[in-house]
């Protein structure tokens, strides 16, 4: 049987970003509260009975959260502009460095309803 694990977590960054819609107010340094959240799946280990230890998991997000919290996202480097789609998949590859069972990363801005979703390969 195969499992699904998530772990949420929060940041909060400004940014500017160059788009034809909404130029003066994205242009302008602004700032969100991002929800994130990393999916993982497999087979549970046999003598422990986790995919992954938790609290393993918390400190590589906790690694990549710093990179991002209370930052200006412009100035990240290997993320590109700080769109949806650059931070998910930013937040994917970091973490797949450490937790290779990494199916997913969900990030969104609650107060627009946005959201994006990248998926690993």
């Amino acid at each position: 049987m195969n499992y699904e694990l998530s772990q949420k977590f929060y940041f909060e960054a400004a940014h500017t970003l160059h788009r034809e819609i909404d130029q003066e107010g994205s242009r302008r340094i602004h700032g969100h509260t991002y929800h994130a959240e990393v999916y993982l799946r497999g087979l549970p280990d046999s003598k422990t009975g986790m995919l992954v230890d938790l609290g393993l998991l918390r400190l590589e997000i906790e690694r990549i959260r710093d990179l991002l919290d209370h930052r200006f996202l412009d100035e990240v480097s290997g993320l590109g502009p700080a769109t949806l789609e650059n931070l998910s998949g930013f937040i994917l590859r970091k973490l797949a460095e450490y937790v290779p069972s990494i199916t997913k990363v969900k990030v969104e801005r609650h107060a627009t309803g946005d959201a994006c979703v990248a998926f690993a390969d």
